[in-house]
């Protein structure tokens, strides 16, 4: 893999090392150096000016979803106006954030885009963040939200039976799990969409060497991230690690679409395979010079636009079949 590259700089895209120089030259202090508020104030301004303009979508409404334990988790319906007297199929999705940071603004560019060039409905979770909400608060909301729809999808004019899972990164894992989650409960999926999922216990991997420092998402802010969300006697539990599933068999079909210079790229392959071992059908993406966090810099790294018609290449595929 190219994770063992020994000038790993070199792999960067033009436009990707362009904004990282950006980044240090604008001097930002990083993540880990603040509060989790402090970061999720910075990360919901900040985060946007790097994506592309908010493309019109014919229907965006705001909703409020049941958990467990009576909180109402927000959350944003986004849908094409396509056959008005059919349900549309829907995909459930779970911002990235390292469980700390990250809201429905973050990530509502790429929610239009998916739910347009997927021609589905798009439902964006607000789910709980840490360190307010430890493990497993995150896991239970997007699972509750994930029956949720199933159950009550109609009432929005969704099809609750068909129905897919995705995320980015941390959003990822939540999707990963979840899909593992539906299968031992008998719920059927139709896809689990993960870009850059983060599937292990720890960072051992060669990748999360080679990337440690000086590709956005440095090592500091990982630790940062899990130190916030999760206790070291849980990091083994495959609804945080879902590589330590003990069985991967029977769990939907995944899209997978990873960034070649990320500190998670090789448990992404690592996931992608361990599906395939287990005769799950996958369909692995590694986008060339690209790092952490991409698909919501459409402004900056236009390689996000490929992977947005990618992903929703695939919804539209998996929904139509």
């Amino acid at each position: 893999m190219s994770s063992h590259h020994t000038n790993p700089r070199a792999l960067l895209s033009a436009a990707s090392r362009n904004l990282i120089d950006r980044i240090h030259r604008a001097g930002r202090p990083p993540m880990h150096a603040m509060t989790a508020v402090q970061a999720r104030t910075f990360y919901d301004i900040g985060g946007p000016m790097l994506d592309l303009p908010t493309p019109a979508l014919d229907r965006v409404e705001d909703l409020l979803i049941p958990a467990r334990d009576g909180h109402a988790m927000p959350a944003r319906l986004y849908a094409p106006k396509l056959y008005a007297e059919e349900k549309l199929p829907v995909l459930m999705y779970l911002h990235g954030g390292g469980f700390t940071v990250g809201s429905l603004s973050t990530h509502d560019v790429l929610c239009r885009q998916l739910s347009r060039l997927g021609h589905c409905a798009v439902v964006s979770l607000d789910y709980r963040l840490a360190p307010e909400h430890r493990f497993p608060v995150a896991v239970q909301d997007s699972w509750d939200a994930l029956n949720w729809l199933h159950q009550y999808g109609a009432t929005l004019g969704l099809d609750g039976q068909r129905l897919a899972v995705g995320g980015d990164s941390a959003g990822g894992t939540l999707a990963a799990v979840c899909a593992l989650m539906a299968r031992d409960a008998g719920l059927k999926l139709a896809l689990q969409l993960l870009f850059y999922p983060g599937c292990g216990d720890r960072q051992a991997t060669p990748s999360h060497h080679t990337f440690a420092d000086g590709f956005l998402l440095d090592k500091d802010t990982v630790n940062w991230f899990f130190a916030n969300y999760i206790d070291e006697a849980d990091r083994g539990d495959w609804r945080f690690a879902p590589l330590n599933a003990q069985n991967h068999s029977d769990v939907c079909p995944a899209w997978i679409g990873l960034a070649e210079c990320d500190p998670l790229v090789d448990e992404g392959v690592l996931y992608a395979d361990t599906l395939r071992m287990a005769a799950v059908p996958v369909d692995l993406e590694i986008y060339r010079g690209m790092v952490h966090g991409f698909v919501t810099m459409g402004r900056a790294l236009p390689d996000a636009l490929i992977a947005h018609a990618d992903a929703g290449r695939a919804l539209k595929h998996i929904f139509e079949s």
